[in-house]
């Protein structure tokens, strides 16, 4: 299980957008996201302004899902990491600093930052073998 993780975090680190997708119910919204990546939290980092479909649909429902996928058309090179998990207002220090070292013109913006904490990882990695999936769900 944990050399699974490794291979997911070794994929969540040479990219850095995200698409993600949330709903209130009704509205169903999806999104791209610059992102940043804390392992050790499992935690994307990632900016986004309150009057967004996306946000205001996560303030009534937390509970999101994305994807990270390389584009290639070469079928041996498939490689995508669906996710869940909650979406919450970051409050950790330390990771607002691995967003802003991550991308350091943010700072001039002044974004409001979230914390995406994933409880799901899903994994096709056909360098592995045509349609290999890995799969990590926390206990």
């Amino acid at each position: 299980m944990e050399d699974d993780l490794k291979k997911i975090i070794n994929f969540i680190d040479k990219h850095h957008v995200l698409s993600l997708a949330s709903t209130d119910g009704n509205i169903i919204s999806v999104c791209n996201l610059f992102y940043a990546y804390d392992s050790k939290e499992l935690s994307f980092i990632v900016a986004s302004s309150d009057d967004t479909t996306h946000i205001q649909n996560i303030l009534k429902n937390s509970r999101i899902a994305g994807s990270i996928v390389l584009e290639t058309t070469i079928v041996g090179k498939i490689q995508g990491l669906q996710f869940k998990g909650e979406f919450l207002s970051l409050k950790d220090k330390k990771l607002k600093k691995l967003y802003f070292k991550t991308f350091p013109y943010a700072l001039a913006l002044s974004p409001k930052l979230w914390q995406i904490k994933v409880d799901y990882f899903k994994m096709t990695d056909n360098t592995l073998g045509f349609g290999k999936k890995i799969i990590w769900q926390e206990a």
